[in-house]
């Protein structure tokens, strides 16, 4: 059975709110690895638009809230891989946002497995009625405004998903800084299968 690794990524904000991918994650994303890349809104410049394209020639990208210079891009799309429909979405058109039951409303709009979402700029994964949900975060930690406390900085966060069949194993990649603020990459791993399991 061959396995594709997808990259989700969103919510870059660059130059706009930062200065670029951070380095950690950039020496990570290597070309021929990654076999498609699923970008949730808020690519903002041409550049990482190039880099992205040379880390997987399949970039699928859907508009964000402030994709104003592409504006015919669609604000939802399905792909599929294995037995999996993945659907993918910024989230500024879920209403409220980030609202589990209104995810699932979109997931089943979308007839997908599996429903990606971006505009939080929190990492978040979950498994509802048999359709598994995820946020990728922010991959550039870019500040927000509405979703968070004053005393919160959203952390750079990623994910690869790697589909076999029915079965997809989500690794996250976080950005965390230790108590001394040296930064490192955590990586988690949540496996999800077809139906509603998830470990």
């Amino acid at each position: 059975m061959t396995s594709r690794l997808v990259l989700c990524l969103g919510d870059l904000f660059i130059p706009d709110r930062v200065a670029g991918i951070p380095a950690k994650f950039r020496k990570l994303l290597s070309p021929g690895k990654i076999g498609q890349i699923l970008c949730l809104g808020n690519l903002t410049d041409r550049e990482t638009t190039e880099f992205l394209r040379n880390i997987a020639p399949d970039l699928q990208v859907v508009k964000g809230d402030f994709d104003t210079e592409t504006p015919t891009l669609a604000l939802s799309k399905v792909v599929t891989h294995g037995s999996l429909r993945i659907g993918f979405t910024h989230g500024h058109s879920i209403i409220p946002p980030g609202d589990a039951d209104s995810l699932l409303i979109a997931a089943r709009q979308m007839d997908v497995d599996v429903l990606l979402w971006g505009g939080t700029h929190r990492f978040e994964a979950y498994e509802m009625e048999g359709k598994f949900f995820v946020n990728p975060g922010s991959a550039t930690g870019a500040m927000t405004t509405g979703w968070w406390t004053e005393e919160e900085d959203p952390t750079p966060s990623f994910v690869l998903m790697d589909v076999q069949g029915d079965v997809l194993v989500l690794y996250v990649y976080q950005l965390k800084k230790d108590d001394s603020g040296v930064e490192n990459v955590a990586v988690e791993k949540v496996s999800y299968r077809k139906g509603g399991t998830v470990e």
